[in-house]
């Protein structure tokens, strides 16, 4: 129930000590400008390493061929293990935790890339249409590799960015042809791929065929990486440890051999990402707690001083048959008061200050940056609205406390 006595109460003490309770409303009103501006900047920082990550698909695994580091059945260390299509076969069709499987290979030895008298050195990678699941791409030019291609052998190449500049240019490079060791190859697209992060530079130089043509044109019959992307529900880590049982098995490899299958599993770099965030927010969130801690003890204070400064009115209170709840709850509201109208400009002012940093952040390239939109959700609003609440409850209650337990009579007595 609203009472219009103990609020003009609780002004006119504001009123008589304005720069104290603006010095003591300050330590409250910064705790929560900081926890804000934390909080963002810890999101900012989330969403800037979640981007860099955006450009492959969740729970992705890379399993690549390797040399043997230690006998096994017989067999000599220092084998180069050799992967087969058959394994393609076996893995696309006999595991059926697998939603992706796409095989690659990178065309050995020296070479350059010919188109009329531009010439250039690119990585040639042999795959299948299945990668771009894997690791999603964007196509200004053209389409990716479809399995008609692979099928038929076709001598057709999907060109990454810097590869297009440095042999086109300007040019629309769909339909040209160009040279990978005398032999001519058709560009049916070109490729970007958005937030890679420091393997922007590898991925934009690098030209798709598929797998077939490669294996069939250069004489390469082995495979030397799978890119895999499981089914939602299974564990990536349980179906890596599956796909390399099964090829440590079929090559004779040492169960303790970890060099003879190389692996590179994205579900365990999320997890440990997801680990150090929740460590990160749980690191702002305990030095804003103590920052606003630091407030309100300051706040509590105040108020104890308060109640000394009216003994004497309170003890005529209790005298005229004033309750302790009374008492209390007027020191109570009192102290919400200063804590909640602290906290709220405090709060409004991180918001205010992160929406004009997300302005200024708007006409920068954050694409592959380990920062970028630091923002602050509704929930963190509501939760800090109740410490706020909470905090000025507790940093009054000592004082009302004191307050409620005043005697009449020793009070009356007092200067």
């Amino acid at each position: 129930m609203f009472d219009l006595d103990k609020w003009q109460e609780i002004f006119n003490t504001i009123k008589k000590h304005p720069l104290r309770t603006l010095l003591t409303a300050f330590g409250v009103f910064w705790g929560i400008f900081m926890l804000v501006l934390l909080l963002a900047a810890g999101k900012g920082l989330e969403n800037g390493v979640n981007q860099n990550f955006s450009n492959m698909a969740k729970n992705t695994m890379w399993v690549w061929n390797g040399k043997t580091t230690m006998p096994y059945k017989g067999m000599k260390p220092g084998r180069r293990i050799l992967l087969k299509n058959d394994d393609y076969e076996y893995l696309k069709n006999e595991v059926p935790e697998l939603l992706y499987v796409a095989p690659s290979v990178n065309l050995n030895g020296e070479y350059t890339i010919v188109y009329k008298n531009i010439a250039g050195t690119f990585k040639v990678e042999g795959t299948v249409p299945e990668i771009n699941n894997v690791r999603p791409m964007t196509f200004p030019d053209g389409r990716f590799l479809n399995q008609f291609d692979v099928d038929e052998k076709r001598k057709v190449a999907v060109i990454g960015s810097r590869v297009r500049d440095l042999l086109f240019g300007e040019e629309n490079p769909i339909g040209k042809y160009f040279q990978i060791r005398g032999v001519y190859f058709e560009v049916v697209g070109s490729y970007e791929v958005e937030n890679v992060g420091s393997s922007g530079r590898d991925d934009s130089e690098k030209i798709f065929i598929p797998l077939s043509t490669l294996q069939n044109t250069f004489n390469q019959d082995y495979i030397t990486s799978f890119a895999i992307t499981p089914k939602d529900g299974y564990d990536p880590l349980e179906v890596e440890k599956k796909v390399k049982v099964y090829l440590a098995a079929k090559y004779l490899i040492s169960p303790l051999d970890k060099n003879a299958i190389g692996g590179w599993n994205s579900g365990k770099e999320t997890k440990k990402i997801t680990g150090l965030f929740i460590g990160v927010n749980a690191f702002i969130w305990g030095v804003g707690i103590m920052t606003i801690i630091a407030g309100i003890v300051g706040v509590s204070n105040i108020m104890l001083i308060i109640v000394k400064e009216r003994t004497k009115e309170i003890g005529i209170r209790k005298a005229l048959g004033a309750t302790p709840f009374s008492i209390i709850t007027l020191i109570i509201q009192e102290s919400i008061f200063i804590t909640a109208l602290a906290g709220y400009f405090g709060l409004l002012a991180g918001v205010l200050l992160v929406e004009f940093f997300k302005d200024m952040m708007k006409g920068m390239d954050t694409k592959n940056s380990y920062f970028s939109n630091p923002d602050i959700d509704f929930n963190v609003a509501i939760i800090a609205t109740l410490i706020l609440i909470v905090s000025g409850a507790l940093a009054g209650l000592i004082p009302a406390i004191k307050a409620a337990n005043i005697n009449p009579i020793e009070a009356l007595r007092a200067d």
